[in-house]
């Protein structure tokens, strides 16, 4: 239910312990205790697999017809019980289920299972960004992702260091990102700054004299001001956030699980207060496990759409958007894949150390990669000239025919180059504003959205994964009021537009 704009507060109260199945007898709910993340009982469970694992091997030995064993035991299985599933296990998941258990009321109460398909992470979106981080946002609620997410990363051991184990280094490179505009976008740009500047981000503007004095290897023409963020602005290294997140989380008792989510068991409920409503809540998640016929439903109290790119497909399964006329059930969670070009090539005599993720007038972005006179950038395609989503081919004609004129204006240095590799990423991009898609469903109660960033998720990923946690045990946002990212805002269309996609 939408009530004056806002997630029902009916709802959250808080979520997860309302939504819990009690217990027979009528007495109150209790939470479990989890003994999965002790490290003796990991030995326990350990010892016990390797005693199976012998026993299975004597007697597939003593059986005729040699291959066949009757105790084939698929790896993985989540529990048959959970109280919060996370479908998806990029960055976004996992980072939701380090704050439920950093922020849980009482140490090993929650039970918190992540389904990924592909633990490889090969196609991941999180591994194929390009790993950037700014505060050089239109709307103030992205600026305090980008602050609070600037902060986790500076401290980040104290956060998910692991007792024994090698600290993090995030590899983050301080060196700010500038943004130049036109005559006719500089009014946009300064009144941008401001709003930077009023949330607490560190923001400069630059004249095109001032520019061309700090970056002499910058050609200005048709630059009228630029902005420049002097601190908690750079890039890092996507893969050991993942990473981090992860094994934190599996240190603290997470499950992680191989498989893929296929099916919703769904219960609904009629309610009348102003008309017919159907509400309806996910009873159990179905999860297909790999090279098998295996499929294991999973008895849950909260799920959280986790699925990136990917999230609309997980969404229709618990009915959102299709099977109904009704206005609010009819409406579809709005977010794709797109997908991404990025090109690395080399200009030995580009840009030096000090060389910031510039976004040109004409939207071409890039960065110096690593010191030996590399460079990675490119370009979001027109609308009409999206490419086609079924792999992640890279076209090189599109940095050839697009990309690299507008570089080479830019820098003239880089009218010599040499294109080295090339890689294509997906963006779960929000057709309708662009912007994250965080919070309840107003009518499947126990679905929680956090994706539909559009290209800012990775920097964004400590921030909401603390939110969700939030809404979920405290039943609302504390630490950032999301409100503004709700699902509602989809039904009564209401943009949350933000200036600085790109």
């Amino acid at each position: 239910m939408v009530v004056g704009g806002r997630c029902c507060p009916r709802r959250l109260a808080p979520l997860l312990y309302r939504l819990l199945p009690q217990p027979a007898g009528g007495c109150g709910w209790r939470p479990r205790t989890l003994h999965t993340g002790r490290p003796r009982h990991r030995a326990l469970f350990g010892d016990l697999e390797k005693g199976m694992e012998n026993f299975r091997k004597k007697l597939k030995a003593s059986l005729p017809g040699g291959g066949w064993s009757p105790l084939n035991i698929t790896k993985g299985l989540p529990p048959e019980q959970a109280d919060v599933v996370i479908v998806g296990g990029g960055v976004m998941g996992w980072s939701v289920a380090y704050w439920l258990k950093a922020l849980e009321p009482r140490r090993d109460t929650l039970r918190v299972v992540v389904i990924e398909r592909d633990p490889t992470y090969l196609q991941a979106s999180t591994v194929r960004s390009v790993g950037g981080i700014r505060q050089q946002f239109s709307i103030p609620e992205n600026i305090q992702m980008s602050l609070f997410s600037a902060f986790f990363l500076r401290t980040i051991n104290e956060h998910l260091g692991v007792l024994n184990e090698p600290p993090i280094d995030i590899q983050f490179n301080p060196l700010g990102y500038l943004f130049l505009t036109s005559e006719n976008q500089a009014a946009a740009l300064e009144e941008n700054v401001r709003i930077q500047r009023a949330e607490g981000a560190q923001v400069s503007l630059l004249s095109p004299a001032q520019l061309k004095k700090k970056f002499p290897w910058l050609n200005t023409d048709g630059v009228a001001v630029a902005s420049y963020g002097l601190e908690n602005e750079g890039w890092f290294d996507p893969w050991v956030l993942l990473h981090g997140f992860r094994r934190k989380a599996m240190s603290m008792g997470v499950y992680p699980c191989h498989g893929e989510v296929t099916s919703f068991t769904i219960s609904r409920e009629m309610v009348m207060p102003e008309g017919k409503q159907t509400f309806s809540r996910i009873n159990y998640v179905h999860v297909q496990m790999p090279n098998s016929l295996e499929c294991q439903p999973v008895e849950c109290a909260v799920v959280v759409n986790a699925a990136g790119a990917w999230s609309a497909k997980v969404a229709e399964m618990a009915s959102i958007g299709v099977g109904s006329s009704k206005i609010q059930e009819a409406v579809k969670l709005p977010v794709e894949p797109r997908k991404r070009y990025v090109y690395v090539w080399h200009c030995a005599n580009g840009p030096g150390l000090e060389c910031p993720k510039l976004i040109d007038t004409s939207m071409v972005y890039f960065r110096r990669e690593g010191l030996g006179g590399n460079y990675l950038g490119g370009l979001s395609p027109a609308e009409e000239e999206e490419p086609d989503v079924q792999d992640l081919e890279v076209d090189h004609d599109f940095f050839q025919e697009n990309i690299w004129p507008k570089l080479a204006h830019r820098v003239p240095a880089f009218e010599s180059l040499k294109l080295k590799t090339t890689w294509a990423g997906f963006y779960d991009y929000n057709t309708f504003d662009q912007n994250a898609v965080l919070g309840l469903h107003p009518l499947v109660e126990n679905m929680l959205f956090v994706t539909g960033f559009s290209g800012h998720g990775l920097q964004h990923s400590p921030a909401a994964g603390r939110a969700v946690a939030e809404l979920i045990l405290e039943g609302k946002f504390k630490t950032i009021n999301m409100e503004r990212f709700c699902f509602d805002r989809f039904i009564s269309k209401e943009q949350v537009l933000e200036r600085n996609i790109f």
